[in-house]
Order: structure tokens, then sequence, then C-alpha cells
């Protein structure tokens, strides 16, 4: 759906362009576009190489370990339906303590994981989605984050004065959006099960 949506602003910009006669407009703005990706993409490769580096020696120095014994009883809140000592809970703990810490390219393979070993504990239509793995998609695109790594690597690639200026309201912004998303995911939850409903 969001290529459509994509397809149709690209084949509306360009027959509004050629309508004004100004399709050179169009063509230049995409190579500029381009050449801006690759520039940005290029200086973000220096940003997560540092802070996948700043990830590892946490891990080793227990800070991972330390923040996953914090986040563990709101886990089993949370997920109630998954054995404690399952891999899913290590998959999914680690998936949240790489979102607290601004590292999503990081903490995508540990979600990746978590779904597959979910996948084994459904029952069910395996083509629908338990409610635990529900759960952890609402947390996981909606994690409170500590350190937004990426925003603060592309802040200082256009030279801002403050790059870290944002992360008091980077951690009030996703503090609102995953209580919203908890409460809702909750909500939801208890109408789907509510005996007599399906």
């Amino acid at each position: 759906m969001v290529n459509v949506l994509w397809l149709g602003m690209i084949v509306f910009g360009v027959l509004v362009a050629a309508a004004d006669g100004k399709v050179e407009v169009v063509t230049r703005a995409a190579l500029e576009g381009a050449n801006n990706a690759v520039k940005t993409s290029l200086g973000l490769i220096a940003v997560i190489t540092f802070w996948l580096g700043i990830m590892k020696l946490a891990e080793e120095a227990g800070l991972i370990t330390s923040l996953s014994r914090i986040i563990f009883p709101a886990m089993r809140f949370l997920f109630p339906s998954i054995p404690k000592d399952h891999p899913a809970m290590g998959a999914i703990i680690m998936n949240i303590s790489a979102n607290i810490l601004g590292l999503g390219n990081a903490a995508t393979p540990m979600g990746l994981i978590a779904m597959q070993e979910m996948q084994k504990l459904n029952r069910g239509d395996k083509k629908t989605a338990t409610a635990p793995m529900c759960t952890f998609l609402a947390l996981n695109t909606s994690c409170i984050t500590l350190i937004p790594t990426t925003i603060i690597g592309i802040r200082v690639m256009h030279g801002s004065a403050d790059p870290t200026g944002v992360v008091g309201t980077t951690i009030f912004a996703t503090a609102c959006g995953m209580t919203v998303a908890v409460v809702v995911d909750r909500l939801f939850r208890s109408i789907y099960e509510r005996p007599g409903r399906y």
C-alpha cells in the first residue's frame, strides 16, 4: 500500500511538472535527493558503527544484562503467556534493551528471532498473530529511547550547533508513545479475550 502511495505521488509530481513545462525541475530534484541520500547513508555508517561498538562494550561490561534484569518484571507482566525461560523472552528483552539505547539496527535481528520463537508457541492459525506477537510489535515500534543515536548522527552531519538537544524531547515523546501503545494493546486484548466476544 505504501509503495502505491509513493508511486502515486511521484507520477502526480511528474504530471504537474510536465503541465507547467518544468520537467527538468523534477529530474534535478531526483538527482539531488539521490545524492543527499548516499551522503547521509555513508555518514550514518560511521555513527552506527560507533554505537554498535559502544553496545558491544556495554554488553561485555554487563550493562545489557543489568538492563535486562531491570526490565524483566515488566516483560513478564506484558507477556504472561510466554514461559520465563523460553528463548522468545530472552530475544524480546534484548530487542527492547537495544531499542532503549537507540540502537534500532542492532535491535532488528533480536526482534526477528523473538517473532520466530513466538511463532513456535502459536498453537492456533499460523497465519494469525498471537496476542504476545501483537504486544511485542506495539512495544517494539514505540519503545522509549534514551539515546537517539541515528537522529544525533544526522544532526552532527548537517552541522547542528547542539546535536544532542533532542535527547530530552525524544525521551518524552517515545515515553508517551510507548505508554499509549501498551494501554491500547491491553485495552484491545481485554476486548478480544472477553468471553463470548468472538
